[in-house]
């Protein structure tokens, strides 16, 4: 039987890192973020559909993300509409991800916003990313065109780091050296590959 870890992590907290360790050790990772690029991508299933809700926020390349952003910034009824969009049809790829590694013990669910969409519902155990707000700020500046407000805005929409982790099953810790966090995630591999979740240590 398969076990699905869901993987998650306020903004800035390594989570892509952490994934990027699960698939060198060889355990399917299914990327919410990157399923749902390709979903507005060229050709994508949701680009007519997202065109017509904004027109001019696509084009050759899909959907402009950018642009997108722009249109439903601070707009909580144009986000719920685009979400309306995106989620049903995440779904579907998640359902075939799941179908396509069935026979194997373990695999990962990337999904940013496990807990706030309802995600933790559909996995067997959570493993939340985590590092102090300090460094967290530091990484998340540091991106092109994000300011403090943008930030803000973001964990508006997100649950607090400490309510992640009071939820979680697993705390993974990026805040230390990368070496460090990698033998974090080597330890849980090898305790979920081949025990039952509440065998392993938890959170």
């Amino acid at each position: 039987m398969t076990l699905i870890l869901g993987l998650t992590g306020s903004i800035g907290m390594g989570k892509s890192a952490v994934a990027a360790m699960f698939r060198a050790l060889r355990v399917p990772v299914f990327d919410a973020d990157a399923a749902v690029h390709r979903l507005q991508g060229p050709g994508g299933a949701l680009v007519a559909a997202i065109e017509s809700l904004h027109p001019g926020t696509t084009g050759p390349n899909g959907v402009d993300r950018a642009a997108l952003g722009r249109a439903v910034w601070g707009n909580d009824v144009a986000l719920k509409r685009i979400e309306a969009l995106v989620y049903p049809a995440l779904a579907r790829v998640r359902g075939a991800f799941l179908r396509r590694h069935r026979a194997r013990r373990l695999v990962v669910l990337d999904i940013p916003l496990l807990f706030e969409k309802g995600g933790w519902r559909q996995v067997d155990a959570i493993a939340v990313v985590s590092a102090p707000a300090w460094k967290q700020r530091r990484r998340v500046v540091a991106r092109p065109g994000v300011t403090y407000a943008r930030l803000a805005y973001i964990r508006s929409l997100q649950t607090p780091d400490a309510e992640k982790r009071r939820r979680a099953d697993f705390v993974i810790d990026t805040g230390t050296t990368f070496v460090a966090t990698r033998a974090q995630v080597r330890r849980l591999v090898a305790c979920l590959s081949g025990r039952s979740v509440r065998y392993c240590t938890h959170a």
